[in-house]
């Protein structure tokens, strides 16, 4: 059914007057009251539904059949009581409705199948399946509330023995202290006791503050982990671990276990932090020792040593205890041997010793720390120091030169020579510069000796002929170096100005000389030596690989 725009306006004018309490909230079908406040697109039904009147049907589930929350077990009910014990009953309490190993009755000394004694009733065995989403998941599903009120019953009883008591105990300690106290006096006393002690109850004891950081372990869990309950928090005026640091690169806070283990301000005084880290207390304290002896007991049993530090605790500490006995005993006879041998200085030195120390010699100094008047005493060792030897006036190795070390009074390199002073200081440098003179000569000599062998070989090349070019008979006399080395560069020229296409210097088809003899042996020679002969193996001495020439 569709509204004109009119019953939509009255319609909305009505609902707004509803909601404003100025006209009575509408009606479903069952005559309960439908809320004003639910919005008009949940409260108004569907077209296909045709209803006339206000409802809250289309809402809810069609298909809901009815709950079964009201299922649940009878607790405690009974079936039948026997007197005699039956074949096929629990052999322990004598109830048909269990196995012997499922009875809940403590183990009797003597069964009920062989005293027939305080047979069991049979309980109520009930088949309940629950079907709805809600009820299979309910947890107060079959709760008696009569239980808890048993409960509320039983604590006031109890709470009301306690105060009892504490009047009792107040009013005995006054009677001991003043005998003559009024009973109204004590009356008062005895009610400021009891709420003096309720105050207390509320607040947390020495050993409850104790474990108030303690973090429990899951044992049987897969995954371990901390429980649910993690006691490790923090006085509310105190500054929470993460906000120490706002640093992202800073210490890691674990919101799970709220713990931050590294410091995380490492760089602040050590007087200004008020935290330090949750590993700051885990290696405080006896830590340290513990893990001294479990590294022995380690480095023990991979040495071959039978210890182990939780099989045996005992023996591990007690060979703990004597590894460090004996390794005292070596440190301090390690430092006697050294006492002994170089002496300490941190000793009282002897009185005969500060007697001959004891010295009246008397020496100034000026401000550069130079010796003004006297002689200055250097202080002496138990080695020989500025010992002067042979009348030499400086020790060995005050000089130095070339890889030898010397005297520097007469720069003599012997150690057992005898000083000569200045004069042996001017020898040394005139060996030294004959030395060096006969050296630049000998080399002079050397590379003239050198040159002249390379001039000879070179010669020696131009005295023999090659019967390739000359043919069987040489010339008549032998050639000249020189105009050799000119015919050379003169053959050079003439390739190189070849290469460059200059033809301006030698005409085509021309012969160069005169007289008559147009190639002379010097430029035969040049040619001779210029030759390639790339192709031929034998010239550089590649061989015939096994054959003979023919």
């Amino acid at each position: 059914m569709f509204k004109t725009g009119d019953e939509w306006r009255r319609q909305k004018e009505l609902e707004e007057a509803r909601k404003a309490g100025l006209a009575p909230a509408e009606v479903d079908e069952n005559g309960k009251e439908i809320n004003p406040h639910i919005p008009q697109y949940m409260a108004t039904a569907p077209w296909y539904l045709n209803s006339d009147k206000p409802t809250l049907k289309h809402q809810r589930n069609w298909n809901d059949k009815g709950g079964d929350s009201d299922k649940w077990y009878d607790r405690g009910a009974k079936v039948y009581q026997a007197t005699k014990w039956r074949k096929g009953a629990c052999e322990n309490c004598g109830a048909m409705s269990h196995k012997t190993k499922d009875c809940l009755e403590r183990p009797r000394g003597k069964g009920a199948k062989y005293t027939n004694k305080n047979i069991a009733a049979d309980e109520k065995v009930e088949d309940i399946k629950l079907v709805g989403f809600e009820s299979k998941r309910d947890r107060w599903n079959g709760y008696d509330a009569q239980d808890y009120s048993r409960i509320m019953d039983r604590f006031e009883q109890l709470e009301e023995m306690r105060k009892e008591i504490r009047k009792k105990e107040e009013l005995d300690k006054i009677h001991k202290g003043e005998k003559g106290a009024k009973e109204d006096e004590v009356a008062e006393a005895g009610e400021e006791g009891g709420a003096a002690e309720e105050d207390d109850e509320t607040k947390i004891k020495d050993d409850e503050e104790a474990g108030f950081g303690e973090v429990k372990k899951r044992v049987r869990t897969t995954a371990g982990g901390s429980t649910g309950s993690v006691r490790n928090l923090r006085i509310r005026e105190d500054i929470a671990k993460y906000l120490l640091n706002l640093d992202v690169n800073s210490a890691h806070y674990d919101p799970k276990s709220r713990s931050m283990r590294e410091d995380p301000q490492p760089d602040k005084p050590a007087a200004e932090k008020l935290f330090h880290g949750d590993n700051f207390v885990r290696s405080g304290g006896e830590y340290s020792a513990w893990q001294s002896l479990t590294v022995h007991s380690i480095n023990a049993h991979e040495k071959g040593l039978d210890v182990h530090m939780q099989a045996n605790p005992s023996l591990a500490e007690m060979l703990y205890k004597q590894f460090k006995e004996k390794k005292e005993q070596l440190d301090g006879k390690d430092k006697e041997d050294v006492v002994a041998k170089y002496g300490s200085a941190a000793a009282p030195v002897p009185e005969d010793v500060k007697a001959l120390a004891a010295s009246e010699r008397y020496v100034e100094y000026d401000r550069t720390g130079r010796v003004v008047k006297g002689v200055e005493v250097k202080a002496k060792s138990r080695y020989e120091e500025d010992v002067l030897i042979n009348n030499h006036t400086c020790v060995w190795g005050s000089w130095w030169r070339d890889g030898q070390w010397g005297f520097a009074c007469c720069h003599s390199t012997v150690k057992n020579s005898y000083c000569t002073g200045k004069a042996g200081e001017s020898a040394a440098a005139q060996v030294d510069a004959a030395m060096l003179a006969n050296m630049e000569a000998a080399a002079r000599e050397k590379e003239a000796a050198d040159l002249k062998k390379r001039q000879e070989s070179k010669l020696n090349d131009y005295k023999g002929y090659n019967t390739d070019v000359w043919g069987s008979e040489g010339p008549d006399k032998d050639l000249d170096p020189k105009k050799v080395d000119a015919a050379m560069k003169k053959l050079e020229e003439r390739e190189k100005a070849a290469m460059e296409g200059d033809k301006s210097k030698r005409k085509y088809n021309s012969l160069e000389g005169a007289g008559g003899e147009h190639v002379t042996p010097e430029e035969m020679e040049a040619y001779r030596i210029k030759k390639s002969r790339g192709d031929d193996p034998v010239a550089k001495g590649a061989g015939t690989d096994g054959y003979d020439l023919l």
